[in-house]
């Protein structure tokens, strides 16, 4: 029953990281878009403190702590089936599937007013193509999905291997050396658990004035001096009897949480935001199905090998995570436009407009109104 349970509970897991941040992007006006789309990594991250404190104040009730554990699981779940009864379509998924009357009164609605014409026109035009491809997971292997699929395999991987699951595995032994003892687990989640939370906190507050790629890459920049100081310090400073001193253990401690931080505002929540806002509604369900799979099996296959890296590598794992980052931080570079501001129906624009996508993406064939990839409608060149 537990493993049936276990299983079940994975594929509500996935519907989850599937439906929430679309739904979250495709209600959210264009300017407000990154915050409100953080909402969901902060929910993610309050939910893992709140369950970590419930394990360790169930944990010492004796014979049935562990029912009571997961039972209480239950409650976040029913509260996300209450509110996904209560809460509308997306104006987008309403005119697709043909009720555009109901569609416009949902977008009139949640941006507070009736002038929504050049927005729902745009969502006009986009359910129509939509309407007209059978498969989208055959649609999203075209080349002029190639930039898009590049993201959604790309993005959610670099999320994992920025190492933070193996830094929160590591964090738990370092509160032990420093004195904390049979509390070392919960003073590690209590620690790394706040300052994710709050740097989420401060992603959501700049990512709608900064942009994506800043916080990316800064953040990136933020994680690579982390880990580079932590395996400096392992391998330098780990003693003959396999322990760090007391000093050494707390600084690793310090630098470990602002390793969580930079995460917290840069990849953690962006590793979701910017696969669910690039997607052309013809492939978004499919998009975000990838983005969801790959990052699921990229967190499977860490955990699977980290123990093995950890034994090969010794604090060379850290270098090796390190090295990661540094890719991510110069793809992102590279290869990432800014989506700040855009709206989502347009944003296939910004490939058209970036020098290396142009050169993969086929040209726009004239009878869709559009030029030869340069982003720019052939109308609007008649009339200039």
């Amino acid at each position: 029953m537990l493993i049936l349970g276990r299983i079940m509970l994975g594929v509500g897991i996935g519907f989850g990281n599937q439906g929430v941040p679309l739904y979250l992007s495709e209600m959210a006006p264009a300017h407000l878009r990154g915050a409100l789309n953080m909402m969901f990594q902060l929910a993610t991250t309050l939910g893992i403190f709140t369950a970590n404190m419930i394990n360790y104040g169930t944990q010492n009730i004796n014979p049935w702590g562990w029912r009571l554990s997961l039972g209480l699981a239950a409650a976040p779940a029913l509260l996300m089936t209450v509110g996904g009864l209560l809460l509308p379509e997306t104006p987008n998924s309403l005119i697709e599937r043909g009720r555009s009357e109901e569609g416009r009164r949902v977008l009139e609605r949640i941006r507070g007013t009736a002038d929504v014409d050049a927005e729902f026109t745009d969502m006009t035009e986009a359910s129509e193509l939509a309407n007209t491809i059978e498969n989208p997971f055959r649609n999203i292997l075209e080349r002029r999905n190639r930039p898009q699929l590049v993201m959604a395999v790309c993005m959610p991987a670099f999320q994992i291997l920025t190492g933070i699951n193996s830094i929160l595995f590591y964090a738990p032994v370092l509160f032990q050396t420093m004195g904390f003892g049979a509390d070392a687990s919960l003073y590690s989640s209590v620690i790394t658990g706040a300052v994710l939370c709050l740097s989420t906190l401060i992603s959501i507050g700049t990512v709608d004035r900064l942009g994506r790629r800043k916080l990316l890459i800064s953040g990136g920049i933020q994680m690579i001096v982390c880990q580079v100081i932590v395996a400096v310090i392992l391998g330098v400073k780990f003693g003959t009897d396999k322990q760090l001193s007391r000093s050494y253990s707390i600084a690793v401690v310090l630098v470990i949480c602002l390793f969580v931080m930079a995460f917290g505002w840069s990849w953690g929540p962006l590793g979701w935001t910017v696969p669910s806002e690039i997607f052309p509604l013809e492939t978004r369900s499919a998009g975000q199905s990838i983005t969801v799979a790959v990052n699921l099996f990229f967190t499977f296959v860490i955990a699977q090998a980290f123990l093995s890296l950890l034994c090969a590598f010794k604090f060379g794992i850290f270098l090796f995570f390190a090295g990661w980052i540094t890719v991510m931080t110069v793809f992102v570079y590279i290869f990432l436009p800014e989506t700040k501001g855009v709206p989502i129906e347009e944003m296939v624009l910004l490939w058209r407009k970036h020098w290396f996508w142009k050169k993969v993406m086929p040209d726009m064939p004239l009878e869709d109104g559009w030029g030869a990839g340069d982003g720019e409608r052939v109308d609007d060149k008649n009339h200039s």
